[in-house]
């Protein structure tokens, strides 16, 4: 298992700066799109009505890649007092524990998105003229996103291997 996670690390590491690239350049996007709307609103006095919509779909994108690569890296949310106080197996147990569980969110996540995106392609967005489904994209690929990174972290613990010189992608960047 540890040959495997080394062999597939590398894959692993630029996928998940191919999602952090994708996320910047989302907050990028959207804040062009939203300065735009501004500007026209105020100023041209005629605010595009697609920049409202394209906005949302791309702050969720970009929130939901961030927060795949957040896994990945460990700067996820977590209380880790208690975990801290616990002796080191006890610490491997709740890592191994909360891990498994950010893995099946994740997806249950990505299939429940595909459920939404299904039940709602034959709507269509109004003012995008996209189908209703694609609302739902962000969940399915941001839910794959972290349960791939929750399950290397939760193999890494398994099997003892974790961050045994291998920088992580900030280290990288």
């Amino acid at each position: 298992m540890y040959r495997f996670m080394r062999a597939i690390r590398p894959g692993l590491a630029r996928l998940s700066l191919a999602c952090l690239y994708l996320a910047g350049l989302g907050v990028v996007a959207m804040t062009l799109i939203i300065g735009w709307q501004v500007f026209a609103r105020y100023v041209l006095n005629n605010s595009p009505s697609w920049s409202e919509p394209l906005s949302l779909q791309l702050m969720s994108w970009f929130i939901l890649l961030g927060a795949a690569v957040g896994v990945r890296e460990s700067v996820h949310l977590g209380l880790d007092f208690v975990r801290h106080a616990m002796p080191p197996s006890i610490q491997r147990l709740m890592d191994l524990i909360s891990l498994g569980l950010i893995t099946v969110f994740g997806v249950a996540m990505s299939y429940y998105g595909l459920v939404l995106a299904r039940g709602t392609w034959t709507a269509t967005i109004p003012v995008l003229g996209w189908p209703g489904g694609v609302d739902f994209f962000p969940l399915v690929v941001g839910g794959i996103m972290i349960a791939i990174f929750a399950l290397e972290r939760f193999i890494d613990t398994l099997v003892g291997s974790q961050a045994v010189g291998e920088p992580s992608l900030f280290e990288v960047v």
